[in-house]
């Protein structure tokens, strides 16, 4: 890595906690904050959720040719600005309608930022350093967060609309904050990244054609779908409905969960990084897939009532922890992997559709909340299978990436072997992901 991009990076990654730390303030507040203290009632702040959710629909699939043909920068830029005039005027609404016409442009320019950052990340790495700078992507937005949230905890008073402004003003200053920092970034040159699929053989017109006739992206898709409709779909709905509903746990028992989860990613990142960044892909996942399911059998166990009040909540939050572990071997897993597989000149488009996925899963996550509640045990065995599956999905795909693909670590032994080492590995790297047969 350059001087150049390694000031570059320090840059965006200061940007990104920054970012963080204001989404922090206000996320755990807004069904408060819409419900409660401007008085409209669960279904209108369940509205502003879906508005919210909609707008990052709607915005994901146009951007990412903008980014490969704009450039990152001006994405982001854009986007900070939307998501901070979104924040202000949410801060500063008193109506069902104002609520969640910003709350669509938070949620657009929110989610338009994810692959348009991500894409800086991929132009101020190579491939032996990817993997640990989105390690440290997910490490500083999980303290940003965690943090954010702490602090806007204190500050916030039901009885008191304008302490809900601050935090909703304080989220708006963030965002420009990121549009500054971004704008004093050097870029360097797009890369072009070895092994993935050439612009001419990812189906003729490029775009979402050309992605969608890419065998092993699409199989990364459908993979990214099920990781983050098993995980992150179900924190705050169908997990939380089983455990206040089945398993007795109190909101406060709850709210340690989830800050366990947190803090079992800050204090693992960097040691399960060393442990994962030198091994296979496809392997990292399907570990990943087992250790949720321990997860969710353990979830299991807090809801069959035949412990005490303390196992249970003790099973509980032992289950957020072990999802917060996962999480940290997936964050330099995943990101990583969809750049390596993105053709020249299409790392934004690759970013985009992944985050768009992301998106989908969230938004379908709050389904389980009928069978976390009503029928606990379903609820339970469906997600041992769903994470059992994720450990197949995982070695499936193994078998459509090249060696490289699934172990940057060999580039590394490459670049240190000389020209005969070159030599031999040459055809490694020159094999397209999309004729390595399944």
């Amino acid at each position: 890595m350059t001087k150049v991009m390694g000031a570059a990076m320090r840059r965006i990654q200061a940007g990104n906690a920054l970012t963080a730390f204001g989404i922090g303030f206000t996320v755990p507040f807004l069904y408060i904050y819409v419900a409660q203290v401007r008085g409209l009632g669960s279904m209108a702040a369940t509205s502003a959720f879906v508005a919210f959710a909609l707008g990052a629909l709607v915005a994901l699939p146009l951007t990412g040719r903008v980014i490969d043909r704009r450039g990152p920068v001006p994405v982001v830029i854009g986007a900070a600005v939307a998501a901070s005039v979104g924040a202000l005027s949410l801060g500063l609404s008193t109506g069902i309608v104002p609520i969640l016409l910003s709350a669509l442009t938070l949620g657009a320019g929110q989610a338009v930022m994810q692959p348009a950052l991500a894409t800086m990340i991929v132009w101020c790495s190579t491939p032996s350093t990817r993997t640990r700078a989105f390690a440290l992507q997910f490490f500083m937005q999980n303290l940003g967060l965690g943090i954010g949230g702490l602090i806007g905890g204190q500050i916030v008073d039901e009885s008191r609309p304008a302490s809900f402004t601050l935090l909703f003003g304080i989220e708006a200053v963030m965002f420009l904050v990121l549009a500054g920092v971004v704008l004093t970034v050097r870029l360097p040159h797009a890369p072009v990244i070895k092994d993935a699929v050439p612009r001419d053989s990812a189906g003729a017109g490029g775009g979402w054609k050309g992605l969608l006739g890419h065998r092993a992206m699409v199989k990364l898709l459908v993979l990214g779908f099920v990781i983050f409709f098993a995980c992150y779909g179900q924190f705050e709905s169908g997990l939380a409905a089983f455990g206040t509903e089945a398993a007795g746990i109190s909101p406060s028992t709850l709210g340690f969960a989830l800050a366990a989860n947190t803090g079992a990613i800050v204090l693992a990142q960097f040691v399960v990084l060393r442990l994962v960044e030198k091994r296979r892909r496809s392997r990292v996942i399907a570990a990943v897939g087992l250790i949720w399911t321990v997860a969710w059998v353990i979830a299991g166990f807090s809801g069959l009532g035949h412990g005490s009040a303390v196992m249970a909540a003790a099973a509980f939050v032992t289950t957020y922890g072990l999802f917060g572990i996962g999480e940290a071997m997936l964050s330099p897993t995943l990101a990583p992997l969809v750049a390596d597989l993105a053709p020249e000149g299409s790392v934004g488009q690759y970013n985009s559709a992944f985050a768009l996925v992301k998106q989908m899963a969230l938004a379908l996550g709050p389904l389980g909340v009928p069978l976390g509640a009503g029928v606990p045990m379903l609820y339970i065995g469906s997600f041992v299978l769903v994470s059992l599956g994720i450990s197949w999905l995982g070695l499936r795909l193994g078998r459509q990436l090249s060696p490289v693909q699934d172990n940057p670590s060999l580039t590394r032994v490459v670049a240190q072997g000389g020209p005969s080492a070159a030599v031999k590995a040459a055809p490694v790297t020159s094999v397209p992901a999309q004729s390595v047969h399944a």
